[in-house]
């Protein structure tokens, strides 16, 4: 995502958990960038955030709300409290604390000089339906989808789009770390995370960010509240 945008021309603010490989990400993009790291589940993150975005580059346009973990896949009696708590704390209020900081920037922009801005909030298939043994996720990623709409509710009037990308299954480190841990063959590991999907494949990264661009580009300019499924057709059934 850092990538497709630094291409466009956009200066950029990034955050992750680590610092070493969030410097290398930066110093391998040809565009203007500042770098933060630190854990979204705390909210002072999100506060530094917004006011580097004003401080180096005079403002927030778009922003991209990306963090999430996994939980153990169990059912709900099995997960244990601590690691529900840490998913909701990352996957939800996280989320929760980015839009809290980045709004009042993007209404003051609008307010002041007519800037429209986006807000993309990346949620999950799970977070449009159930999800068995994954209880505590798909609560977290049901309660993005709900402060997405809730958000794009009352700031519709003020100049602000945000939207919501839900992918299922998608090649990311975090779900290739899963087929990993899995007792079964990689490939048969796979084959049952999409057995559900009509596409019968993982989704790929690239795919997932075309949809994320899409929501965030400003010529989108009549879509807010939504929550757009990138999931090989899995709600379509």
């Amino acid at each position: 995502m850092a990538r497709r945008l630094a291409g466009q021309g956009a200066r950029l603010v990034l955050s992750d958990l680590k610092e070493e490989p969030l410097r290398e990400l930066a110093d391998s993009l040809e565009t203007e960038t500042a770098i933060l790291a630190g854990d979204i589940a705390e909210e002072v993150l999100s506060e530094n955030l917004v006011a580097l975005a004003q401080e180096r580059f005079g403002g927030l346009d778009v922003a991209i709300n990306n963090a999430g973990i996994a939980q153990a896949f169990v059912k709900l009696h099995l997960i244990p409290s601590e690691e529900a708590r840490r998913v909701i704390d990352v996957d939800l209020m996280g989320v929760f604390y980015a839009m809290k900081h980045q709004l009042p920037v993007m209404e003051r922009q609008y307010r002041r000089d007519k800037r429209r801005s986006a807000i993309v909030n990346v949620a999950s298939v799970a977070g449009l339906a159930g999800a068995p043994r994954l209880a505590a996720y798909s609560a977290a990623k049901h309660g993005v989808i709900g402060f997405t709409r809730t958000a794009a509710a009352e700031y519709a009037g003020k100049g602000v789009r945000i939207n919501a990308v839900c992918p299922s299954y998608a090649r990311t480190e975090m779900v290739t770390g899963v087929l990993k841990m899995s007792p079964a063959r990689a490939k048969h590991a796979e084959a049952g995370l999409t057995r559900g999907v009509p596409m019968k494949r993982l989704g790929e990264v690239e795919e997932v960010v075309e949809v994320i661009l899409f929501a965030a580009n400003p010529n989108n300019s009549f879509m807010t509240g939504q929550a757009l499924a990138a999931d090989g057709g899995v709600t379509a059934i």
